[in-house]
């Protein structure tokens, strides 16, 4: 499994508008590519001393290979969507992560 992370930081008065454009337009539409099977949007905890607050989306995959796919199909598309709706308003870097572990626990009743 990868899991494809954004992290974004975007100026304090957009996140709102940009965290339900998030919520209901691109993740809907980055799942929509069916290249990722879940997603994962978080807030970072960390004051930034540019300012604004930082989110870190992580989109799972089962292959490299199926996100190289998004690379070829889909990338482009979706980024320039997000650049065009919030121009000069966020910056984000990307990173690629392969899983070696995933564990999960479960609460006892």
């Amino acid at each position: 499994m990868y899991i494809y992370n954004v992290t974004v930081n975007i100026e304090e008065s957009t996140a709102p508008q940009w965290l339900k454009w998030m919520q209901e337009e691109h993740i809907p539409e980055m799942l929509a590519t069916g290249k990722f099977f879940e997603v994962k949007l978080c807030q970072v905890m960390v004051e930034e001393e540019m300012g604004g607050l930082t989110y870190s989306v992580q989109y799972s995959t089962d292959s490299k290979e199926t996100l190289e796919n998004y690379y070829k199909e889909n990338a482009d598309k979706l980024r320039q969507k997000t650049n065009t709706l919030f121009s000069g308003k966020f910056v984000a870097f990307r990173t690629e992560l392969k899983v070696i572990n995933h564990v999960k626990s479960f609460e006892k009743s």
